[in-house]
């Protein structure tokens, strides 16, 4: 008898324990979990960042999504990692950080402009009290349309009213060189078109910064470029542990955190993103950061370890 009270003890205080955590208890040192899609971790100092996802992309899985290595290596790294071995799920996952009085959006997911399964970041906003205008900066690491198609809806209007909204000028530059886009092929001007429609018409109000300069009090932009011309990160200081936000740094973590070396689809100079991945991968281990990333798994903020010749990320 005594025995079974235990175990039903046991099982209810788990079934408390799991309804918690949904609730917004702490699952971890300084961190809660607001709503599910949501992860808020407390850095110090007055200092929170919060992942917020933004749903993601599914697509089938073959030789062109990883450049360099046969198919039938990623599907067994894809098997290692107990996930399907004839797709690939690509989350999103923007970041919030409240530092030094302002609330930072760091990229803005797909909006209204993505599949079915993505352009959840307001509706996960909303379910951790976060209002669109209380977001006084926008920062975007890279105008690859699923961080800034969310910026405007389809009617035009800024989701984010109140909002500065800051980019780096390497991206910048890149993307907005009219030559450049009318040498390309119009078939292939997709992402050209996006970041018009996103910024043509605030083009005026848009902060244009360098990377290796502070671009609000306590985030300092560092230069990442590989993924795109001017793929930017961030580093976010002023509470008791600092965070590295390395945006497309990487794709799907068990394939590109753990095999660093690998090319994904999607990288514009394939050496430079590799170089750039290694270099900042070792620096999270080396000054113990802690690590957010766009396309990263689960909570999407975590730590990250030496795993054989690569890494391994666990999410918080």
């Amino acid at each position: 008898m005594h025995a079974f009270f235990s175990r039903r003890r046991l099982l209810a205080g788990a079934g408390l324990c799991l309804a918690a955590v949904l609730a917004g208890c702490a699952t971890g040192p300084g961190v809660t979990a607001p709503a599910p899609g949501v992860t808020r971790v407390d850095l110090g100092g007055g200092v929170t960042a919060t992942t917020l996802s933004d749903g993601f992309f599914s697509r089938n899985l073959d030789a062109s999504f990883v450049r360099n290595v046969p198919l039938a290596d990623v599907q067994k790294a894809l098997q290692d990692a107990g996930l399907p071995t004839d797709k690939v799920d690509v989350p999103f996952v923007p970041l919030l950080v409240d530092i030094k009085g302002q609330r930072v959006l760091f990229d803005v997911g797909n909006g209204e402009f993505g599949a079915a399964t993505a352009g959840k970041l307001l509706e996960n906003m909303a379910k951790a009290g976060i209002s669109p205008a209380s977001i006084t900066a926008v920062v975007f690491s890279h105008f690859h349309g699923d961080h800034i198609n969310g910026l405007r809806n389809k009617a035009g209007q800024v989701v984010f009213p109140n909002a500065k909204v800051y980019v780096p000028t390497p991206e910048w530059d890149w993307w907005m060189d009219d030559a450049r886009m009318n040498a390309t092929p119009e078939a292939a001007r997709g992402n050209f078109n996006a970041v018009r429609r996103v910024f043509g018409p605030i083009a005026g109000q848009v902060v244009r910064f360098q990377p290796g300069t502070e671009v609000l009090p306590g985030v300092k932009a560092i230069a990442a470029h590989g993924h795109t011309a001017g793929h930017t990160v961030f580093m976010i200081e002023g509470g008791s542990r600092k965070l590295l936000y390395w945006a497309d740094t990487t794709n799907v973590a068990a394939l590109f955190v753990r095999n660093p070396d690998w090319a994904v689809a999607f990288d514009a100079n394939p050496d430079a993103a590799r170089q750039v991945r290694r270099q900042l991968a070792n620096q999270v281990i080396r000054e113990q950061l802690l690590l957010a990333g766009y396309h990263l798994n689960g909570s999407a903020i975590g730590t990250l370890s030496v795993r054989g010749q690569g890494y391994e990320f666990k999410p918080l």
